[in-house]
């Protein structure tokens, strides 16, 4: 039987001029800047309306936005284990944001986030090592600076006295987690079709959840530009992290992709005025290091 990643494989729509090294560093960071825009856009809109809302609001657009690049892109039809790999995806995503959000609601951002974020990381490097091999040495070595990188730009100080919530950290770093991971088995030359199939599946297990748990979740009419402008990024981010797994190792694209706690924070600063802590400063220098060991690794 012919597998999912390779059933397609003459179809890409990597750029051939940079090369696979290249490309896939090109796309984990622009899919890390894409995520953490959006992020930074949903927390703000987090703050003026319902939770579920703003989330089934970004789900039913990516869905309208996925199904209009795919016919423009011209894909070819998944088969029905892409479809199955996608339609996974967007159940085990959904999973992991609302464990991440209620975490965030109930305990300390300052263990929730980075604990969410290094699992979603570590799962899918150790299914790419599983997968591919080591990388070379500069690349491991930029995986764990990332990591590093990771628990301090998402560290919040003045937390004391609230419960961790870590057990819902848990939750939600395997659940992003195991999405990183199935979105590195979709046959190459899909990259709109899968996540039309990936929203749709989110899309309806959010509704499902606001109405059987009869939760508010109307969006402000002055609130729907910056959740539309959330929207965009998530879609992007999507596609640039589905086109980063096909260009390269899973690991790479997968540790790029989590730096994106760097670009909240760097826009928290820029937009907000938000005092840069010394864990911050540190971690984003950290980044930088990993970018450039990775990158150096990847184009070797």
């Amino acid at each position: 039987m012919t597998s999912p990643r390779s059933a397609t494989r003459e179809v890409r729509l990597t750029p051939e001029p940079f090369g696979r090294g290249s490309a896939v560093v090109l796309f984990g960071l622009a899919s890390a800047i894409a995520w953490g825009a959006g992020d930074f856009g949903g927390g703000w809109a987090s703050r003026r309306a319902p939770v579920l809302g703003v989330s089934l609001v970004v789900q039913v657009m990516g869905v309208a936005l996925a199904v209009g690049l795919a016919l423009l892109a011209g894909e070819p039809g998944l088969e029905p284990a892409g479809i199955a790999i996608s339609s996974a995806a967007g159940v085990v995503v959904v999973v992991g944001i609302l464990g991440l959000y209620q975490g965030l609601a109930v305990g300390r951002m300052g263990v929730v986030a980075p604990v969410t974020g290094v699992i979603a990381a570590v799962m899918p490097v150790v299914a790419g090592i599983a997968m591919a091999g080591l990388p070379a040495a500069s690349v491991l070595a930029g995986i764990v600076l990332a990591f590093l990188a990771v628990v301090l730009v998402s560290r919040i100080p003045g937390e004391e006295g609230r419960r961790s919530g870590i057990e819902f950290a848990l939750v939600a770093g395997v659940g992003i987690g195991c999405f990183n991971i199935l979105i590195g088995l979709l046959p190459d030359g899909h990259v709109f079709g899968p996540l039309v199939v990936v929203k749709v599946s989110a899309a309806v297990v959010m509704a499902v959840i606001v109405v059987l748990g009869g939760r508010t979740w109307r969006v402000p009419r002055h609130t729907l530009p910056v959740v539309i402008a959330v929207g965009l990024f998530d879609m992007a981010g999507n596609a640039l992290y589905v086109l980063a797994t096909q260009a390269g190792r899973l690991d790479v694209a997968a540790t790029l992709s989590s730096l994106y706690p760097v670009t909240t924070i760097l826009l928290a600063v820029l937009l907000l005025g938000e005092r840069v802590t010394r864990s911050h400063a540190v971690g984003i220098a950290a980044a930088v290091a990993a970018i450039a060991l990775i990158g150096a690794g990847s184009s070797g």
